[in-house]
């Protein structure tokens, strides 16, 4: 079992026929957390419970990801979203998946953390990189 960081490849094709709208006010969009058993990665397809974690301050499917619409910086388009907290959170993880609700949950994004993050009765907190071209949690070169 591993997480592997990558763009989900249905993602990408999803992407070309209009699946997934990212601007503020279009699709919802989620992350949710997983343990070291999970296994997530380019083929991942959806958002699913195997693998997921669970704890005090943390729900089955995540939580909802707050968009920041889409714009380009250079020749790369690039998506952003608002830092997301597990307030008085007791869990622990080893990565995560965005997905989008909307669309049958098809999946994002999978994301490995490098190794388990914990917190006790405390904030888990999400803090996504700077919008760059070369920084951005999603971007399109």
């Amino acid at each position: 079992m591993a997480i592997t960081s990558a763009i989900c490849t249905s993602f990408k094709q999803q992407l070309l026929v209009g699946t997934h709208n990212f601007a503020t006010g279009g699709n919802t969009f989620n992350l949710a957390l997983y343990t070291s058993s999970a296994t997530l990665g380019a083929s991942t397809t959806a958002y699913t419970t195997t693998g997921e974690a669970s704890g005090t301050g943390y729900s089955a499917g995540g939580a909802t990801l707050t968009n920041v619409t889409p714009f380009a910086t250079g020749t790369t388009a690039v998506v952003d979203f608002a830092d997301l907290t597990f307030s008085t959170a007791t869990i622990t993880a080893r990565g995560c998946l965005i997905y989008n609700s909307t669309a049958t949950n098809a999946a994002v994004a999978a994301i490995d953390f490098g190794g388990d993050k914990t917190s006790t009765a405390g904030d888990f907190t999400i803090v996504f990189p700077t919008p760059t071209a070369t920084g951005a949690i999603i971007r399109l070169a």
